[in-house]
């Protein structure tokens, strides 16, 4: 059987009046890579801050690693993402290997030093997302691109279980996404680390991650990427609630859908 790594029950949340996520019912599998889209407004980073206990349910449940989100502490466990690069402080004064060693600290506490075998995992990380070269440059002076990249690493040097990125991509140069979605998926398959991934861009998606969620204040879809690519405009349309394109690009003889 296969582990459940986030299990959402019956989950509804209101902000005052407003019904932003209605009857919620969602399990992540360990070593998924799950894509959750739907349209602005459509209640993704509430669902996102309910998982990451930032927001309580307002009814129904979620258990983390099959433990009820009230009780769990081990959040060491859960790295996250967000849209960093959109609004990264580009004179920030520290070096690729200085941000991505403090995501050691809730593991050694703010005074502790880092030993050999610290230095060789925080390298080993900045290499595993591709940037080992730039490992004394400055983070200010990256492109949108390679800050997330370093983000990411900060992230995951300390080694979590599930890593959930809230719009990665925004930021990255359109020719660089591609390989930053290929990067998502050697993470996943050779770290085994189960993914979250909220976007828009389900184009470029639908290629890499092995299953979708697709939400608008319900859940219309989860299951398997093949059934997700089943769906076409209209079927789109029904669930963002207005019109929607697909459009397909042939890169290196892949079919790319891509909605406007």
């Amino acid at each position: 059987m296969c582990e459940k790594m986030i299990e959402i029950k019956d989950v509804s949340f209101r902000y005052e009046r407003e019904l932003v996520l209605e009857h919620i019912n969602l399990s992540i599998q360990k070593g998924a890579f799950l894509g959750l889209v739907g349209p602005n407004g459509s209640g993704k980073s509430t669902l996102l801050k309910l998982m990451l206990g930032l927001l309580k349910p307002q009814a129904g449940e979620i258990r983390l690693f099959g433990e009820s989100l009230s009780k769990f502490k081990d959040w060491n466990r859960i790295g996250f993402v967000s849209q960093k690069a959109n609004s990264f402080n580009s004179g920030f004064p520290a070096t690729v290997f200085e941000v991505v060693a403090s995501g050691l600290t809730g593991k050694l506490g703010l005074f502790r030093f880092l030993n050999d075998q610290h230095k060789q995992m925080i390298m080993k990380t900045i290499d595993a997302v591709g940037m080992g070269k730039f490992v004394h440059r400055n983070i200010g002076d990256l492109s949108g691109g390679q800050q997330q990249r370093v983000f990411i690493a900060r992230a995951i040097v300390s080694k979590p279980d599930i890593l959930i990125l809230d719009e990665p991509t925004v930021g990255v140069d359109e020719k660089n996404v591609r390989s930053f979605y290929d990067m998502l998926v050697q993470l996943n398959l050779e770290q085994g680390i189960t993914l979250i991934l909220v976007t828009h861009d389900i184009g470029t998606m639908t290629n890499k991650v092995t299953h979708v969620a697709c939400l608008n204040k319900t859940l219309h879809f989860h299951g398997d990427v093949s059934d997700f690519e089943k769906f076409n405009a209209d079927d789109l349309s029904a669930i963002y609630q207005h019109d929607v394109h697909l459009l397909s690009h042939d890169h290196s003889n892949e079919q790319e859908g891509v909605i406007v």
